[in-house]
């Protein structure tokens, strides 16, 4: 090796010592700049990288049933929303009438205060339920039901008389409704129960 060294130049020498510098130099740079960080999951003993990967928007059409439901549903939305503010003033007039009516114990006083009260519900809700549909009507029915706990045949013929609320009954019929419909919010009126909870946060009621 010494003799091989001897026969090189000095020059030559020094030119491959700074070549292999530079040389390392250079790799030392790349081997730094060459390594991306990334997450990774070991998995069965294998380290294996984790990527989040991009989102994939799925569309599909609804099927005849999911149309007709969400329709159902659209409809009895839209009849809350619209009967709501209704029921829960007639409610509070109800309410206050059944209050009083326990206070007064003679019958003829009792019809002269039902017949002033009457009065009152006429004047408020006589105008805007008459423009109500019969669907919308039997949504403000079992409203009322909800909002006092008696449906509107006990209420007709608390304060109007049983012939009465007979009469209203088979008009009733004819529409294809019931004024003696209950509510039930944990049975077949759940999902009507939902869509009011959310209405009456919309109008800022307590539900």
């Amino acid at each position: 090796m010494l003799r091989l060294l001897k026969h090189i130049p000095f020059g030559a020498f020094l030119f491959t010592i700074a070549l292999c510098l530079s040389v390392k130099d250079s790799f030392a740079q790349y081997a730094q700049t060459d390594t991306i960080k990334t997450s990774a999951v070991i998995y069965n003993g294998d380290t294996i990288e984790a990527k989040m990967l991009a989102d994939v928007k799925v569309y599909g059409r609804y099927t005849e049933a999911q149309r007709k439901a969400m329709i159902a549903w659209t409809k009895l939305r839209t009849a809350i929303y619209i009967t709501y503010p209704y029921a829960k003033n007639a409610a509070a007039i109800i309410n206050d009438v059944n209050l009083h009516l326990a206070t007064i114990k003679d019958e003829s006083a009792r019809q002269v205060y039902i017949k002033t009260r009457e009065k009152e519900i006429k004047k408020n809700f006589e105008a805007p339920i008459t423009n109500l549909t019969v669907y919308e009507g039997k949504i403000l029915m079992k409203l009322i039901n909800r909002e006092t706990g008696n449906n509107c045949y006990e209420l007709i013929k608390e304060y109007k008389g049983g012939l009465t609320a007979r009469v209203y009954q088979t008009v009733a019929f004819f529409f294809d409704s019931d004024l003696k419909q209950p509510y039930d919010a944990h049975g077949d009126d759940a999902a009507m129960e939902i869509i009011v909870l959310q209405v009456a946060r919309m109008y800022g009621y307590k539900s």
